[in-house]
């Protein structure tokens, strides 16, 4: 199988039976509320798990504050309860921790599929990181209803794989918000 091949086998839906569902209505959030391009890393330089969760927790302090070891801390802690892989080739790894002050958002690009124990055992191209105060947990759960309703779409998952920038990976998440 040749680089290209696995790059787009693992942006569509794979033909394993099973399915992203639709997450529950309620006062949603847009994900570009929290996201500017200069919160998304595009391509991520790391290419293993542990890697890039850390490249993405080191662009989350330096944009959001908080010291790197204890975002790190409580990134990799809820990581290790469960994988936050959630298939299609996407993973949202998130935490509640102290050491920021309010809601934050990265995310990447991966050129390359990694290896990241997702639920439908499949390697991970697009990686969003949230990590929020102790006292959001509600916010925090509907960031992450929101990723999960935009990323269950093949095409806007092919588009941010594809996007080569961050401005492009933006840009597309702006379109796929719009009402």
């Amino acid at each position: 199988m040749s680089l290209s091949s696995t790059v787009i086998t693992h942006c569509p839906t794979p033909a394993c039976g099973i399915a992203l569902t639709h997450a529950a209505l309620g006062s949603s959030v847009l994900l570009t509320e929290f996201l500017t391009p200069d919160r998304v890393v595009v391509p991520l330089a790391a290419r293993d798990k542990s890697g890039i969760i850390a490249e993405l927790t080191h662009h989350l302090v330096d944009h959001a504050g908080g010291t790197f070891r204890e975002v790190l801390g409580a990134v990799e802690e809820r990581e290790a309860v469960l994988s936050t892989g959630i298939g299609f080739g996407v993973a949202i790894p998130h935490a509640r921790s102290s050491a920021v002050r309010e809601l934050s958002v990265v995310c990447g690009v991966s050129s390359v599929p990694v290896p990241y124990d997702s639920i439908d055992g499949e390697p991970v191209r697009l990686f969003f990181l949230i990590v929020a105060p102790e006292a959001s947990a509600g916010q925090h759960i509907k960031v992450l209803s929101r990723i999960a309703r935009l990323v269950r779409r093949d095409s806007l998952r092919q588009r941010l794989c594809e996007s080569g920038s961050a401005e492009k990976f933006y840009a597309a998440l702006l379109e796929a918000e719009r009402p």
